[in-house]
């Protein structure tokens, strides 16, 4: 099974964007490759949690619309 990979895209929150397997730092003036192999490799860890993030998020969604209205504790 081969590594995950990060998805193309804006990283949330942050000036860099994953193009054609690149990361660009993006800014008001233009986009510039970012080539420095510890900062690339730091900005895929961080993209792939954030993923990760999401879809635990996304779960735990899909199990609270699934859960009954009211337990026997009271409590949703």
């Amino acid at each position: 099974m081969s590594a995950p990979t990060p998805q193309q895209g804006r990283l949330a929150h942050a000036p860099v964007v994953l193009r054609g397997g690149r990361w660009w730092l993006d800014g008001g003036a233009g986009s510039v490759p970012a080539s420095d192999p510890a900062f690339t490799a730091v900005l895929d860890d961080f993209a792939l949690s954030m993923a990760a993030a999401d879809q635990a998020v996304a779960n735990l969604l899909i199990r609270q619309d699934e859960a009954p209205c009211v337990d026997p504790g009271g409590r949703r």
